[in-house]
Order: structure tokens, then C-alpha cells, then sequence
């Protein structure tokens, strides 16, 4: 799959009024980063620094830029001579990236459970309002079958707890390390009871939090963490191509 203008050119102009003060470089990066996390651009994707900066409207420089980024988050890897490519998964990145997001959300599980233990019964149902109504999002998204839309209720209900622990950075430290866990994930998401489980995990949780208890929210997430990759090997497995080849050196896999 080789990145055109045509499919591109769908996004909104670099240029416009409103985000005139942001560089080229960032903007052309944070759109590219989440395609890529989204599977648009799927594992082993060329990308064509021309054909992006033609689509942008753009000099080859600010995409030189983006796709430097990205190889530094190991989203991209480029090859002189060769080409560049989107990454493969990395499946002890993914491993990694779940010990953080383990210990980082089960902090702000505990910590936002333990806020909602402090508020009077009629504040509790307020600030629980959010994460219920994604709640309902998700579940629409799922009858609906709006994979992506369901991915991002998932985002949105995790970002939430970590707004209500009073600590939303967890959530942009956590957003930044599991990309790698996001294309694992969005593999799983076609099977419908995958979703159907993660909904109602996700409903275990809220209520933990909803009813302030801490020790039962931590052990909720956790749970939920540890069911949410079902096995990295049987989707290595089922999509081979997707994948780093351990002890294969990454030139040779992207040239397979």
C-alpha cells in the first residue's frame, strides 16, 4: 500500500486560518501517527515523502520532520536506499507498553474511585455522567459495528478516569507508550463478543467507581488490562505480515 494524495487529500488543509500557529511538521505528524495507530496505514506501508507533501501542499521538509518523529517512536522505519515503511508491531514493545499502562491506570482507577468516595450521593451521579455516557456510546458503536467508533469510546472511557483520579497527564503518558497495543487491539475488535466483553469490563469498572470502591475498581481494571490483548501469539499467528519476525532483521521483513 503506497501512501498517495488521493488518500490524503481528504484531511483538512494545512493552511488553515485556524491552525495557522502549528507547525507543518507537528500537524503532518499527529495525522500520519494516528493512521497509523488506527490501521489506515497498515504494518509495512510505504511512505512516499513526496506524494505527502504534495497532498499537504507542502516542501518535502516538514514531512522529513514528521517521519523522523514517528521512526523515533519506532512507528516508522526507514531504510536509506530503500524506502520507508510503516512498523511492524513489536511484540515485546507491546509488553512493555502494558506493564506502564498497568501500573499507571490502576493508580488512577484507585485514585478516581476514591474521589467519588469523597462526594455527596448528588455530586457522585454528576461527575459519573461522562463515563456513563460513554458508556452508551460504546454500546451504540458495537450494535452498530462502528469499529472505530467503538476504539474511541475505549479511548474516551479511560481518559475519563484518569480526569476524574485528577491526574489527566496519566492518560496522555499512557496515550503516547501503547501504540504498538492499539493495532494489536484494533485486530481484535471485528469479533463482536470481544466487544460484547470489553463493554461489559468496562461496566464492572464504572461501577467499582461509581459506588467509591477503590479495592474493587483497581481489581477491576486490572482484570480488564489483563484481557486486553486475549494472546499477542495468536495474532501474530493469524496476521503474520502485521508483525516484527523475531530475530529477523526488520529490512528483511519489509522487504518480504
Amino acid at each position: 500500500m503506497v501512501v498517495t494524495g488521493a488518500d490524503l487529500r481528504r484531511r483538512p488543509a494545512l493552511r488553515s486560518e485556524n491552525v495557522r500557529a502549528v507547525p507543518a511538521s507537528s500537524r503532518i505528524h499527529a495525522a500520519l501517527r494516528d493512521d497509523i495507530v488506527a490501521m489506515t496505514l497498515p504494518p509495512g506501508a510505504p511512505l512516499q515523502e513526496k506524494q505527502i507533501a504534495l497532498a499537504y501542499g507542502v516542501s518535502r521538509t516538514p514531512v522529513r520532520e514528521a517521519i523522523l518523529k514517528l521512526a523515533d517512536e519506532r512507528l516508522v522505519d526507514i531504510f536509506p536506499q530503500y524506502g520507508t515503511f510503516v512498523s511492524r508491531i513489536s511484540v515485546p514493545e507491546v509488553r512493555d507498553a502494558m506493564i506502564i499502562r498497568n501500573a499507571l491506570e490502576r493508580t488512577s482507577v484507585r485514585e478516581a474511585a476514591a474521589h467519588v468516595a469523597s462526594l455527596p450521593e448528588k455530586e457522585r451521579r454528576q461527575v459519573m455522567a461522562p463515563l456513563v455516557a460513554t458508556l452508551r456510546q460504546q454500546r451504540a458503536a458495537h450494535r452498530a459495528g462502528a469499529l472505530a467508533e467503538f476504539h474511541a469510546a475505549d479511548e474516551a472511557f479511560h481518559q475519563i478516569i484518569a480526569e476524574l483520579a485528577g491526574h489527566p497527564n496519566i492518560w496522555r503518558v499512557i496515550r503516547q507508550e501503547k501504540a504498538h497495543v492499539d493495532r494489536c487491539r484494533l485486530l481484535t475488535l471485528p469479533s463482536p463478543q470481544r466487544r460484547a466483553s470489553v463493554i461489559a469490563e468496562h461496566q464492572t469498572v464504572a461501577d467499582a467507581i461509581g459506588e467509591g470502591d477503590a479495592d474493587r475498581a483497581e481489581k477491576a481494571m486490572a482484570a480488564h488490562l489483563g484481557r486486553v490483548i486475549p494472546s499477542v501469539e495468536d495474532l501474530g499467528a493469524a496476521h503474520p505480515d502485521y508483525f516484527e519476525a523475531e530475530g529477523v532483521p526488520a529490512d528483511a521483513v519489509n522487504a518480504r
